[in-house]
C-alpha cells in the first residue's frame, strides 16, 4: 500500500515532469556496498543503467569533457576509469591505499586523492597513469577541493581535525587550520575567495578566507525534534552565484538551506535515511541526494525546497556527479 507521503511525492514530481521543459542529463551514483554504479535519467527521475566497478566506490568525478568518469574504489586500493558510454573499466589509476574522495585539477590531467589509510595525498597524472607526488597530511585524510584557478588543493583529515592547504606548484604543504571534529567536506566559492569545510561530529561548517587562510565564520545547525548528535554536516553543493549552500545532514535525514553571504540557516527537507553526498542536474533546478541507510536518492525542487521523488539505487549509495 502506497502511503500518504509517497503518494505526495509523486504527485509534487509527476507534476514537475509535466510543467519543467525537458533537460537531458544523468546522475551517476556510487552504491559502496553493491559495488556498483546507478545511473538516473534527469529527465524521467528512473535508473536506466547499473554498472558494476571494484570494492567499495565512493568518490565519483568525471574529465572535462565527460568521456571519462574516475571512481575510487577504496577497497581496491585504485582508482577506476570508466568509459561512461559502456560503463566499461578502461583502466586503472595507482592510487595509494582506501582513497576514498578525490579532486580533478583544472588541468584535467591531475588527480589529488585522499588516502585514509596513509595520512597521504597523491597526486596522480591521468595521462601518463604515473603518480607525481605524495604529500603528508593529516591523520585519515578525507575531503579534496582544489581552488578555480589551480594553484591550491585543500585536503581535510578527519582524526587531526584540519584543513591542509597544499601549492600546486609545488606540492608543499603552506598552511594547516584547525577546524571542529572531523572534517568531511570541503569547497571553494566565490571565485575562490572563500573555501568552506564541513565538520561531521562537530556539527559545523567553518568558512575560511583564502588570501590569508584564517577563520572568517563558523554555525552550525538545529533541525527540530531531532538531537543535536545526529545532525551531522557532511556533502554541501552550491547554488548558481553561490547564493545558497544545501547542506547533507547525515543521520538527521535533513538537508540545510544555507544562505551563504550570511551564514544562516534558512530553511531544512527531509529526505532518505543518513543522506551522504548530492549533484544537481543541468539547470540547477534538481538536487539528487544519496541517502545511504535507506539505499535510495531524493530528488529535492530547488526553487520548493521540498522532495519530489525517492529514487531506489543499491545498497548504501555514496557519491554523486552530474553528466550532460
Amino acid at each position: 500500500m502506497i502511503d500518504h507521503i509517497s503518494k505526495s511525492l509523486f504527485a509534487s514530481a509527476a507534476a514537475y515532469l509535466l510543467s519543467t521543459p525537458v533537460s537531458a542529463g544523468e546522475i551517476w551514483v556510487t552504491n559502496e556496498k553493491d559495488d556498483t554504479v546507478s545511473v538516473i535519467s534527469t529527465d524521467t527521475l528512473e535508473v536506466i543503467h547499473t554498472y558494476e566497478t571494484g570494492e567499495r566506490p565512493r568518490g565519483i568525478t568525471f574529465s572535462k569533457d565527460y568521456s571519462r568518469v574516475y571512481i575510487c574504489a577504496s577497497d581496491s586500493d585504485a582508482v577506476q576509469v570508466m568509459d561512461p558510454e559502456t560503463g566499461k573499466i578502461l583502466h586503472d589509476l595507482p592510487s595509494g591505499e582506501d582513497p576514498e574522495q578525490f579532486v580533478l585539477h583544472p588541468d584535467d590531467t591531475h588527480l589529488y586523492i585522499a588516502n585514509e589509510d596513509d595520512a597521504i595525498t597523491t597526486v596522480v597524472n591521468v595521462e601518463t597513469r604515473k603518480v607525481v607526488a605524495q604529500i603528508d597530511v593529516g591523520v585519515e585524510p578525507e575531503g579534496m577541493a582544489v581552488s578555480p584557478d589551480g594553484k591550491i588543493a585543500i585536503t581535510t583529515s578527519e582524526t587531526t581535525n584540519m584543513a591542509h592547504w597544499i601549492d600546486t606548484a609545488t606540492q608543499d604543504l603552506f598552511a594547516n587550520t584547525l577546524v571542529d571534529s572531523r572534517p568531511r567536506h570541503a569547497e571553494f566559492i566565490k571565485d575562490g575567495t572563500e573555501m568552506w569545510v564541513s565538520s561531521e561530529i562537530g556539527g559545523t561548517i567553518t568558512v575560511f578566507d583564502v588570501a590569508t587562510q584564517s577563520e572568517k565564520a563558523k554555525f552550525g545547525f538545529e533541525v527540530q525534534g531531532v538531537h543535536p548528535d545526529r545532525v551531522q554536516p557532511v556533502g554541501f553543493e552550491f547554488t548558481d552565484g553561490d547564493t545558497h549552500a544545501f547542506v547533507a545532514l547525515g543521520p538527521s535525514n535533513h538537508l540545510a538551506v544555507v544562505n551563504a553571504d550570511t551564514y544562516e540557516v534558512e530553511d531544512y527537507i527531509l529526505v532518505g535515511r543518513r543522506v551522504w553526498h548530492m549533484a544537481f542536474n543541468a539547470d540547477k533546478s534538481l538536487l539528487f541526494t544519496t541517502n545511504g541507510v535507506s539505499g535510495d536518492v531524493t530528488v529535492v525542487d530547488v526553487a520548493a525546497r521540498k522532495a519530489l521523488k525517492s529514487i531506489k539505487v543499491g545498497r548504501f549509495p555514496w557519491g554523486a556527479a552530474f553528466r550532460p
